[in-house]
């Protein structure tokens, strides 16, 4: 026996409840995680389905679970001009809505209990969304909400006490599920999804309706208990159309629905239906109050029903975070591929002697001179040496302008290779319809604001790093007066026209200029260092500028792959295992 406070109410759920709530908060505190943002197909109906979870785990699920014994809450609902206020009057025995007995009138939600049982709605047990107000059975002009201020007719709930009502069961009467407002149509969905039982209300010439039917399927696939009340059939026709209604609720798997007729009838001055006209409906719902053990099995068939229903939604929103994990991962290897290929390209332009080409070239030759001064490379080590110490006690053209010619060529090599790749990135992503969401009208297709800027930074702090390794291999004794004679920049000049050195991309009489320049700034290298420190230097001068180009074209590409969603890697499989849970749930019920 469940344990009570003072209000009658449950002190806190039955413990075999306990592990069902903390399942149901945790799944519900999750979906607030679930954005679903890139523009897949069938994304804007996941995102729906994650409102409708949330909406159903705070309105229905888990009120219900921490309140097993709460009194049943009917919710009466149908399509405009049905006879739902008419059969709520008719139910009570007198005027409760749209007669204007109470204010506001039923475009708000109203809910009848018995007036024992005020403290299990008064709170926000259920529907925590929707603001209280108390109405009365006398005049009451001007009800408010929680801040004094008139309430809206889509978010407040209006509780009237009425002693008619049998204790155990509720009435809400809901707004019209197919209203031209789009408000009272979220709403009336939503009420009925809170509820444990509908009382659905139609008309012999509308039961067929598709509005109706597709929420009356939904209640089907949730198992829940479904009373259909088929209001203003003709005299005579009474057999028939009830007989075709049955068939209908048979074949969509209702045929556990109980139905109720009304004949089309006069209302009184009030409002009213004929005395006896909902007597078998009233009837019902009052057995059905007075049998606990009834009100328990329709209150955990709906509740496991909606469980197993709230399983295959959770379920399909982890396949949906799942598809839009793999849309984030392939927009972003889109853009990282094409980085990537930018990077080989730049880098392959440093190692094939295509750098030397053109102003590079003229620079390096007219640093070290003539033609002549090639001729000295037959000579041998020592007159080479003493030849460069001459060259550069004299008036050599300025070594700082081959460095200003390679931070210049390599500069535009970076520029256009980080332009192709966002041309491509943006190319790729706008065939996408989910990399076209993230773009919008922005183009991205060339190098962001102050890219050359920084490539040239870039550039020069390699030039920067590449003399501080030839001054730190020049520090030993045996070199040194030899790398300070021939300058630190003479012999920086000469190292970055090495690391350029292979000459596969030069064709013809480039090769043989290119290649000749090269083995100039080698020997002379060689002559200061020895062969196995040019090659060391070489080599790491070669990784540190591979290194910093990536660098900038990894900085760069982040104009795209900023736009991506945050990764959440786990959701998925998160959301997979609590949907498998979730149906665990539903079956030991």
């Amino acid at each position: 026996m469940t344990s009570h406070d003072e209000h009658g109410r449950p002190a806190q759920p039955p413990p075999q409840s306990l592990a069902a709530v903390t399942l149901l908060e945790e799944i519900r505190s999750g979906l607030d995680d679930v954005t679903l943002p890139l523009a897949l197909p069938g994304a804007d109906q996941a995102r729906r389905g994650a409102a409708a979870a949330r909406a159903q785990l705070d309105d229905y699920i888990l009120p219900r679970y921490r309140s097993l014994d709460a009194p049943l809450l009917a919710v009466v609902g149908g399509s405009t001009g049905a006879g739902k206020s008419t059969l709520v009057n008719g139910l009570a025995g007198h005027p409760v809505t749209r007669a204007g007995a109470i204010r506001p009138t039923t475009r708000q939600p109203i809910l009848l209990h018995n007036p024992a049982e005020a403290a299990w709605f008064e709170g926000q047990r259920v529907l925590p969304g929707l603001s209280r107000m108390r109405g009365t059975l006398a005049a009451n002009p001007a009800p408010t909400g929680h801040a004094g201020e008139p309430a809206t007719a889509t978010d407040s709930l209006v509780l009237l006490a009425d002693a008619a009502v049998p204790a155990g069961i509720a009435l809400l009467d809901a707004p019209d599920v197919d209203s031209i407002s789009d408000q009272n149509r979220l709403l009336a969905g939503q009420l009925l999804a809170a509820a444990d039982l509908w009382v659905f209300v139609t008309t012999a010439n509308r039961y067929a309706d598709a509005v109706p039917w597709k929420l009356l399927l939904d209640a089907a696939s949730r198992d829940i208990t479904v009373a259909v009340v088929l209001d203003r059939v003709p005299q005579g026709a009474e057999a028939e159309v009830s007989q075709d209604l049955r068939g209908l609720l048979d074949r969509e798997g209702l045929a556990g629905s109980r139905l109720f007729i009304i004949a089309e009838t006069v209302l009184d001055s009030h409002g009213m239906l004929p005395a006896g006209a909902v007597d078998e409906l009233r009837e019902w719902l009052a057995s059905l109050a007075s049998d606990a053990a009834g009100r328990a099995d329709v209150a955990r068939r709906t509740l496991n029903g909606t469980v197993r229903a709230l399983a295959q939604r959770i379920a399909d929103l982890a396949e949906s975070v799942r598809a839009q994990e793999q849309a984030a991962a392939r927009l972003e290897s889109d853009a990282v591929a094409a980085y990537e290929n930018a990077a080989t390209r730049i880098l392959d332009a440093t190692r094939d002697g295509a750098l030397l080409r053109g102003e590079v070239l003229a620079r390096w030759q007219d640093f070290v001179g003539t033609g002549e001064f090639f001729r000295t490379l037959e000579q041998n080590v020592g007159r080479f040496r003493d030849r460069m110490g001459a060259f550069f006690r004299g008036e050599p053209a300025p070594a700082v302008r081959v460095e200003a010619a390679i931070e210049t060529g390599l500069q535009a090599v970076i520029v256009d290779e980080a332009a192709n790749a966002a041309e491509d990135t943006d190319q790729r992503w706008r065939s996408d319809p989910a990399g076209r969401q993230l773009l919008a009208a922005d183009d991205l297709s060339g190098t962001a604001p102050g890219f050359a800027d920084r490539a040239a930074a870039e550039i020069r702090a390699w030039q920067e790093a590449l003399m501080e390794l030839i001054r730190t291999e020049g520090q030993g004794k045996r070199t040194q007066a030899r790398w300070l004679s021939f300058g630190i920049n003479g012999l920086g000049a000469a190292l970055m026209i090495v690391v350029f050195s292979m000459t596969a991309g030069l064709t013809g009489l480039e090769i043989g200029v290119a290649g000749g320049t090269a083995v100039v700034g080698q020997r002379l290298l060689e002559a200061v260092f020895g062969e196995d420190a040019v090659r060391r230097m070489a080599d790491k001068a070669r990784e540190d500028l591979a290194v910093r180009c990536r660098q900038l074209l990894m900085d760069e590409q982040q104009k795209f792959l900023q736009r991506l969603p945050a990764d959440n890697p786990d959701l998925a499989q998160t959301l997979a295992v609590q949907a498998g849970k979730l149906a665990r749930l539903a079956e030991s019920a």
